[in-house]
């Protein structure tokens, strides 16, 4: 049996999850990114007290489709910029649209009904965030960011940035090491 839990990409909202299996004795054959393959004789109040304490833990387990099918284009989504080391050389469509085996169309009209936005801006939110934490690292500059992240150039990353957050990624990265001033000096 598969089971779908929406929760924040982290180590920590995986070991909760472990821990409530390990509680309740349910035999876990895997646990990903959202998603947790147990025991097909795990009982029905056992998938009720799960669905309980996960709760109280901030966690949500899942069991709308649509649901379901927005959170594994959110993980897909999150993985392929967060966590890959290459970022797929096909758009980001076709991408999608393979890795879960639907339309892009039909995947695209559900995120928009349910989320109020389109997967492209998700997308871009999401470049953003990565941008931001390149910054803070301060390992790359621009140009390698922009390469690293698909963008046509920096002047596109730059306008991106600035209509996301507000700010240019030069100011972005000079406020943040101001901060960072301060802290140490207190």
């Amino acid at each position: 049996m598969i089971l779908y839990i929406k929760y924040m990409v982290s180590h920590r909202c995986k070991m909760i999850v472990a821990q409530e299996l390990e509680k309740l004795s349910i035999q876990m054959k895997t646990i990903d990114l959202g998603v947790i393959e147990i025991s097909d004789s795990t009982s029905q109040s056992q998938l009720e007290q799960l669905k309980t304490n996960l709760l109280l833990s901030g966690l949500e387990l899942l069991d709308n489709k649509k649901s379901i099918l927005i959170e594994k284009i959110k993980v897909v989504i999150i993985e392929m910029i967060h966590y890959s080391d290459l970022e797929p050389k096909v758009n980001y469509s076709d991408y999608i649209s393979k890795k879960l085996g639907y339309d892009y169309t039909y995947l695209s009209n559900i995120f928009s009904e349910v989320k109020g936005i389109t997967i492209q801006q998700f997308i871009i939110i999401n470049k953003i965030e990565k941008v931001k934490e390149l910054l803070i690292y301060d390992e790359l500059n621009l140009t390698e960011i922009s390469y690293m992240l698909h963008y046509s150039s920096v002047a596109h990353l730059s306008n991106q940035f600035k209509k996301i957050t507000g700010l240019s990624p030069t100011f972005f990265k000079q406020l943040k090491k101001k901060r960072l001033s301060n802290l140490e000096n207190l």
